[in-house]
């Protein structure tokens, strides 16, 4: 029998336990060489963090990345207009950044439009271009600029920026008109029902008019009264007056006004909420708070610009199951803006839920929003008629514009006010009143408007002769100089010819 010193019984006890540690250590490490790595798990996204707070989101859109670290789908579809064919852009990696370089070659030589926004979460609440008055039971609605009166989608392209250093692109609202919607929106919150909404968007391009908006809505499109919608606002129209600064400014749009405050008012101490990315907050417990943040999208943290009790008749709340992005409640196409990303959550987040998500948000690496848009301009016009050749007048803010002048005065000018989407309004100088082409283009048109809406938007449109026409926003139909002149100017004609032709004399 052997006999083995208990020196040696030890050292081989200890090799021994040595031997077993290099073994799990040499499981648990990557082994290198053929052998790639297992791929890291994407990190949270913003509907993550929703969700782990108690308030899930029920639709969350962006074009720039995933909402939740495990989804893997599409996140919007374009179609080009020199084919009509389409593509669904999706992600680079689960959980990751859109793949944008497939766009880019998709678009090669073409337009492309935004057709529609995938809806992240299982209940695929997905917008596609809003129906504006085109929709069955939408008779309340405001049309749009589509086809029997829908709306129109964004050019795919115009918006380029960085996120994560890799290239993406926004979804930039700037033509009239353009807007989504999905009006059987599932397991979203309605009635008086705790909801949350935020959205990326900027300070770049705003617009004073009804309205940019994303989050809740009504079903048929059309005003359905007080509360009937919940949504974020974002720009610079102070529907109530009473407003301090310039804005831009995040509000509620609750329906019949766009609410900075319970009165309405943003508060004077803050006159505006800029930056390239801005994201903006609401929520809403249905029946006492409403509150309204907004911050930096590439860093720091939240700021409360109001939380407190819900405008005079708004409680209780009575949401309705639609989401929409670009346009008012009742389909108003006024409203300029940019969107990266956004969703509906249900339920009130807690301020703690909200200012991870904007962490996140910062942390995803914004950048290179470097897009331009000119400011609308003003000048002094006047417009001599090809019917009859004498200049359009507007007497006072009761008599239809007419053309028959024979000169240009007080009542023959008119300020142009052209903005960044060709389209004009007009201001008579007679009585400053906006010209409108009344009851939707059936009625004459008459300078008795306080401000621009659709009715009172024209498109100015350059002929090859060197005149122009006008073509109404409402109703999409032509100016014409009616009865060769002698009868009131009216937005009833399809096609250009001599009455609906007009000399753009400038003062």
């Amino acid at each position: 029998m052997l006999v083995i010193p208990p020196t040696l019984r030890t050292l081989r006890r200890r090799t021994r336990f040595l031997l077993a540690f290099l073994l799990t250590v040499a499981i648990a490490l990557p082994i290198f060489g053929s052998t790639a790595p297992p791929a890291a798990a994407a990190t949270s996204g913003p509907c993550d963090i929703y969700a782990s707070g108690g308030t899930p989101c029920e639709a969350a859109y962006s074009t720039t990345r995933a909402m939740f670290s495990s989804y893997n789908g599409p996140l919007y579809q374009i179609q080009r207009a020199s084919d009509s064919q389409t593509l669904n852009v999706g992600l680079s990696s689960a959980g990751g950044l859109v793949s944008a370089a497939q766009q880019v070659s998709f678009c090669s030589g073409t337009t492309c439009t935004i057709t529609q926004l995938y809806d992240q979460t299982p209940n695929a609440n997905n917008m596609p271009i809003s129906p504006g008055s085109s929709c069955a039971g939408c008779s309340g609605s405001l049309s749009g600029p589509g086809p029997n009166g829908s709306d129109i989608g964004a050019n795919a392209m115009a918006l380029p920026i960085t996120v994560g250093g890799q290239s993406a692109y926004g979804i930039l609202v700037n033509n009239i008109g353009t807007g989504y919607r999905n009006n059987a929106a599932k397991n979203v919150p309605t009635g008086s029902q705790p909801e949350g909404i935020y959205m990326l968007t900027s300070s770049k391009l705003v617009s004073n008019s009804c309205c940019f908006d994303f989050g809740s809505a009504e079903t048929d499109d059309s005003d359905d009264g007080n509360a009937t919608m919940n949504a974020i606002y974002w720009g610079s129209a102070c529907w109530t007056g009473g407003c301090t600064g310039s804005g831009p400014w995040v509000g509620g749009d609750l329906e019949n006004g766009m609410y900075f405050s319970a009165a309405g008012p943003n508060p004077s101490n803050i006159p505006s909420e800029t930056g390239s990315f801005v994201s903006a907050w609401e929520k809403n417990n249905g029946t006492t708070n409403f509150t309204l943040k907004y911050g930096n999208g590439q860093s720091g943290g939240l700021n409360q610009a109001y939380s407190g009790a819900l405008p005079p008749g708004y409680n209780p709340m009575k949401v309705q199951p639609s989401i929409e992005l670009g346009t008012g409640g009742d389909n108003s196409p006024m409203g300029t803006g940019e969107f990266f990303e956004g969703a509906v959550t249900k339920g009130f987040p807690s301020d703690a839920t909200e200012n991870a998500v904007q962490a996140n948000i910062t942390a995803a690496g914004y950048s290179n929003n470097n897009t331009t848009f000119p400011a609308p301009t003003q000048s002094e016009i006047s417009l001599k008629s090809h019917a009859n050749g004498k200049y359009v007048d507007a007497p006072n803010n009761t008599t239809s514009l007419i053309a028959d002048a024979t000169s240009a005065g007080t009542n023959e000018t008119f300020t142009m006010v052209a903005n960044n989407n060709n389209t004009i309004f007009l201001k008579a100088r007679s009585d400053n009143q906006w010209v409108t082409a009344e009851n939707k283009g059936n009625d004459p048109l008459i300078a008795n408007r306080g401000g621009p809406g659709p009715w009172e938007t024209f498109y100015l449109l350059h002929n090859p002769d060197g005149s122009v026409s006008l073509r109404a926003y409402n109703n999409q139909h032509l100016v014409t100089a009616e009865n060769a002149g002698a009868s009131s100017l009216i937005a009833n004609r399809t096609a250009v010819g001599p009455w609906e032709e007009f000399d753009l004399i400038t003062h």
